[in-house]
C-alpha cells in the first residue's frame, strides 16, 4: 500500500511556508484516482478552501488537448506532418524570412522550404508568442507580429483564426526546422484543428475529449455554473502575501467571440482523466481515443543538438520536446521517473506528466504570478516519483 502522507506534507508545506496560496495534486493509474490531495486557498479575501472540483486556470498546458486531438485527425488520414501549412491554410504559401545582411542590416528572403505542420507542431515555425502587442519588441518579427496583433485588436475582440491569418503576412526569425522557439506555433495549429473539423477549438475541446471523458469540471468559458469553482489567480507579492490579479485568459462568452484563444478551466482530477488516457496509450475505460503508436509519437523527442540548445534551461533539463508534448530524454538532472516521461507545464503554475511505463498520470495546479514554477514542480515530480517507483 502506498503512502502518500510525504505528498500531504509537501502541499501543505508550501502554503504554510507562504510559497503558493493553494493547490491541488491528483494521481491516477490503471483508470482509477489513487490520490487527491488540496491545500489552501481557491479564493482568499472569501475563505473558499482548494478541493477536488477546484478548476485552474491552464494557460499553456491547453494546448495538449489541441495536440491530443491533432493526433486523432491525424488518424483519421486528414493531413500528413510533412505537408506545407499552405495546403490548408493558403495564406502561408509565400511567408519569408528575415536575414541579416553582411553590413548587418536586416533584410528578408525567400524561405528555403515552406513551413510544414510538423514545424509549427514541435515550435521550430519561426514565430514567437504575441497574444498582446510587445512595447519593446525585442525582434524584427515579434516587432511585425506586433503591429499585426495592434490592427486586429482595432476592430475588436479577435479569434485565433484571425490571428493566424494576418500573421501569415510576417517573416519568420529563421529557416523553418533550424532552431526551436516556443510560441506561434500552437495558435497554428488549434486553426489547422478548426480547418480540419469545421468549427471552433473550443467545441472540438468539449466533442472530442471533455464529453467522452465525462471532465464534470472542465469548460474554455468562465460561466455562471462554474463561476464559484474557478480559482482566483493571484500575483505573489513576498511569501503569504498575495494580491488578487487579472488573468486575460479567463474569458466570458459575452465579451469574446467562440473563436477566441480558448484556455482550458480544468481541476487536477480532470485534466489527469486526459494524462491517464495518454499514459494508457490512448484508451480510457475500455475507449479508445488514440492508437498507442500515435501516443508514442506526439511525445518522440523531435529536437536535434542545435535545437535543444534553443530548449533546455534549468526547468526543462532532462526534456526533449515532441510533437506537443515535452519528454524525458535522462535523469542525470535530477529526474527520478522514467525516461519517456511526457507533459507540459502551463504558466499559471500547472504541471502534468504521464509516465508510459508504469502508465500512471500526475497533474499539480496553482495559479499565481509568478509562478515559482522550478521551486513547486520539481518537488512535487520527485515526491511522486518516489512513491510510485
Amino acid at each position: 500500500m502506498r503512502d502518500f502522507s510525504k505528498i500531504d506534507k509537501l502541499i501543505n508545506g508550501f502554503v504554510e511556508q507562504g510559497t503558493n496560496p493553494g493547490c491541488a495534486v491528483a494521481i491516477m493509474q490503471g483508470d482509477e484516482l489513487i490520490y487527491h490531495g488540496e491545500a489552501g486557498y481557491a479564493d482568499i479575501e472569501s475563505g473558499k478552501k482548494v478541493d477536488a472540483h477546484s478548476m485552474f486556470s491552464q494557460a499553456s498546458t491547453t494546448k495538449l488537448f489541441t495536440y491530443a486531438i491533432l493526433g486523432m485527425l491525424y488518424e483519421e488520414g486528414r493531413f500528413l506532418f510533412s505537408d506545407p501549412l499552405y495546403y490548408y491554410l493558403p495564406e502561408w504559401k509565400n511567408t519569408q524570412k528575415y536575414i541579416m545582411l553582411p553590413n548587418g542590416d536586416i533584410d528578408t528572403a525567400p524561405l528555403e522550404k515552406p513551413i510544414t505542420i510538423r514545424d509549427a507542431v514541435a515550435m521550430m515555425c519561426g514565430l514567437p508568442y504575441c497574444m498582446m502587442p510587445s512595447v519593446n519588441a525585442t525582434t524584427p518579427t515579434l516587432k511585425a507580429m506586433s503591429d499585426e496583433m495592434e490592427k486586429l485588436l482595432k476592430k475588436g475582440p479577435t479569434t485565433i483564426a484571425d490571428e493566424v491569418r494576418a500573421m501569415a503576412n510576417v517573416p519568420v526569425m529563421f529557416e523553418p526546422g533550424s532552431h526551436w522557439l516556443y510560441g506561434f506555433g500552437s495558435e497554428i495549429t488549434g486553426v489547422l484543428v478548426e480547418t480540419f473539423e469545421g468549427k471552433v477549438l473550443r467545441e472540438v475541446f468539449k466533442d472530442r475529449l471533455i464529453d467522452p471523458l465525462e471532465l464534470e469540471d472542465a469548460d474554455t468559458f468562465v460561466r455562471p455554473g462554474n463561476k464559484d469553482r474557478v480559482v482566483t489567480n493571484y500575483a505573489k507579492k513576498e511569501p503569504g502575501k498575495f494580491e488578487p490579479a487579472t488573468n486575460f485568459l479567463m474569458t466570458d462568452p459575452d465579451k469574446v467571440p467562440a473563436g477566441a484563444r480558448p484556455n482550458l478551466l480544468i481541476s487536477a482530477h480532470d485534466f489527469a482523466v486526459f494524462m491517464q488516457m495518454l499514459a494508457n496509450g490512448g484508451t480510457y475505460k475500455g475507449k479508445k481515443f488514440l492508437g498507442s503508436g500515435t501516443v508514442a509519437m506526439l511525445h518522440e523527442n523531435q529536437l536535434g543538438p542545435v535545437q535543444l540548445k534553443d530548449f533546455e534551461n534549468d526547468y526543462l533539463a532532462g526534456y526533449g520536446y515532441g510533437l506537443g508534448f515535452r519528454t524525458l530524454l535522462t535523469q542525470k538532472y535530477g529526474h527520478n521517473g522514467h525516461i519517456g516521461n511526457f507533459g507540459w507545464t502551463g504558466g499559471t503554475g500547472i504541471w502534468v506528466e504521464a509516465d508510459p511505463v508504469d502508465k500512471f498520470s500526475v497533474a499539480y495546479m496553482h495559479n499565481m504570478s509568478p509562478n515559482d514554477e522550478l521551486y513547486h514542480h520539481h518537488r512535487v515530480r520527485s515526491v511522486v516519483n518516489g512513491i510510485m517507483l
